[in-house]
C-alpha cells in the first residue's frame, strides 16, 4: 500500500483508543467509528496502537487486524502514525516495516524498556531506531514519556537527530516538559523538525511558549485542543490562553482521575462507541468519577460527546 501524505510538523496528533465490547473482544465496528469521530474533529494526524490505545493489552494478531483495519478505514484522509515500541528490536523492526506496508506515515516509539529495570543504553537506543529507520524509510517520533523508565538526555535526542536524518521529531511528556523542550529547540536548532507536546495537553500553554509545535493528547477534545496550539502558533496567544483556560478543567480530571479510560466513557455517551469497556487488571472508572467527567465533558461539548446523538 502507498504511504499516506507525510504527518506535518504542526496541530493535533491524538491518540485513537481501541473498543472492546463488553466481554473484551475487539468492537471492530466501533473502531471504525472512531477513526470517522477523530477525522470529523479535524485532527491533522491519528495515532493508532498507543498507550492510550491500550496496546499493552492487546495480541500480536489483535494488532495486526487493527493496523490493517485502521489503514483501510482512514483510506488517506489524514496521515496515520503508528506506534511499535518493543524491547526486542527485531519485532519492533517487524512491526515498522508492516505499518510502512499498510500505508502508515510516521513511527512512533518508545526507547526499548521491558519492565523497571530492562533497559536498552544509549548505544542499543541508536542502533534500534537506526535499523528501524533504514528498513522502514519512514519518519519517526520518538516518545519521551516516563513509563519507559528511560532517561532520554537533550545531548542525546539531539545527537540523535542529526545521526538519523530520520529521528527528528520528539514527543516529551517528562516532568519539565517545557524546560527540556526549549533546551532541544536551542541545542538542536533547524534538525529538531517535530518538537511535540503530549501527556494529553496537560502542560500545553508552556510548552506552547517554549516552542512546541504540535500536542499529542488524547481523542476526547482534539476539536477544541488544536485552535489553540494554531492561535499560538499564528501569535494570537491571548486568544490561546483564553480558550486553553476554558478547557484545562477537563484535560486535568482527564489526566489526573481517568487516564485513558476517560475518551471511551465520553465516546460511549456520545454513541461513538457501545461501551467503554477496559481490559483487565484495568478497572472501569468508579461511578462518581464518570459523573465528574462527563459534568465536565459537557460544560466543555467536544464533537466526541455529541457526534452519534
Amino acid at each position: 500500500m502507498e504511504t499516506s501524505r507525510p504527518v506535518p510538523k504542526t496541530g493535533m496528533f491524538p491518540i485513537a483508543p481501541t473498543p472492546f465490547r463488553e466481554n473484551g473482544d475487539l468492537d471492530l465496528d466501533g473502531m471504525r467509528r472512531v477513526l470517522d469521530c477523530m477525522v470529523d474533529q479535524g485532527v491533522d494526524a491519528i495515532c493508532i496502537l498507543a498507550n492510550y490505545s491500550e496496546q499493552f493489552l492487546l495480541s500480536d494478531e489483535e494488532r495486526d487486524v487493527l493496523l490493517r483495519l485502521s489503514m483501510e478505514h482512514v483510506a488517506g484522509r489524514v496521515p496515520v502514525i503508528v506506534t511499535c515500541s518493543h524491547f526486542s528490536t527485531r519485532i519492533a523492526v517487524q512491526r515498522s516495516v508492516a505499518a510502512r506496508d499498510a500505508g502508515a506515515a510516521m513511527l512512533m516509539l518508545m526507547p526499548p524498556y521491558h519492565g523497571a529495570t530492562l533497559r536498552a543504553d544509549e548505544k542499543g537506543i541508536r542502533e534500534q531506531f537506526s535499523r528501524i529507520a533504514d528498513a522502514t524509510g519512514l519518519p519517526i517520533m520518538v516518545q519521551d514519556a516516563p513509563l519507559s523508565g528511560v532517561s532520554l538526555s537533550v545531548p542525546f535526542l539531539v545527537s540523535l537527530a542529526k545521526e538519523l536524518p530520520l529521528v527528528r521529531s520528539f514527543k516529551i511528556e517528562v516532568a519539565g516538559t517545557a524546560g527540556k523542550l526549549r533546551s532541544l529547540i536551542e541545542q538542536g536548532g533547524p534538525v529538531i523538525e517535530g518538537p511535540f507536546d503530549g501527556e494529553e495537553s496537560i502542560t500545553l500553554m508552556a510548552d506552547l511558549d517554549a516552542g512546541a509545535t504540535a500536542t499529542m493528547a488524547s481523542a476526547l477534545l482534539p476539536d477544541l485542543i488544536r485552535p489553540v496550539v494554531m492561535d499560538h502558533l499564528a501569535g494570537r496567544r491571548a486568544e490561546a490562553a483564553r480558550r486553553y483556560a476554558e478547557i484545562l478543567p477537563l484535560i486535568n480530571y482527564e489526566n489526573r482521575q481517568c487516564g485513558l479510560r476517560a475518551t471511551k466513557t465520553v465516546m460511549m455517551e456520545g454513541g461513538v462507541i457501545k461501551s467503554d469497556a477496559v481490559r483487565h487488571p484495568l478497572e472501569p472508572l468508579h461511578p462518581a468519577t464518570k459523573a465528574g467527567l462527563l459534568e465536565l465533558a459537557r460544560a466543555a461539548n467536544p464533537i466526541a460527546l455529541r457526534w452519534g446523538r
